[in-house]
C-alpha cells in the first residue's frame, strides 16, 4: 500500500475514534445517558404506582368506617362506650 493509502486509512481510523470518543459528548456518554434514562423511567413508574396506592389508601381512610375505627383503636387507644382498655406494661426489673 502506498504512503497516501496509509495516510488515508489513518485519517479514517482517527475520524472513527474521534466520532466515538471525541467532541463534547461522546458515544459512550450517550450510551450512559440512555442507561440512566431507562433507570429513571423505571423509578418514575415505581413511584407513580406507589402514589396511586397511597391515594387509594387515603380515600379508603376517609370513607371506610371500619378502617377509621381500626386506626383510632390502634394508633390512639380509643375505645367504645362500655369497653375497657387494658395496657400491659413490663416492669423495668423484669426487662433486665
Amino acid at each position: 500500500m502506498s504512503r497516501a493509502g496509509w495516510l488515508g486509512a489513518l485519517v479514517v481510523v482517527l475520524a472513527l475514534i474521534y466520532g466515538l470518543m471525541g467532541g463534547e459528548f461522546s458515544t459512550f456518554d450517550w450510551l450512559a445517558l440512555r442507561r440512566q434514562e431507562k433507570a429513571e423511567t423505571q423509578a418514575i413508574a415505581r413511584l407513580t404506582a406507589e402514589v396511586d396506592s397511597l391515594k387509594r389508601y387515603a380515600r379508603q381512610v376517609q370513607t371506610d368506617r371500619r378502617l377509621m375505627e381500626q386506626l383510632a383503636r390502634e394508633n390512639f387507644g380509643m375505645i367504645r362506650r362500655g369497653e375497657f382498655l387494658y395496657r400491659l406494661e413490663t416492669d423495668s426489673l423484669d426487662a433486665q
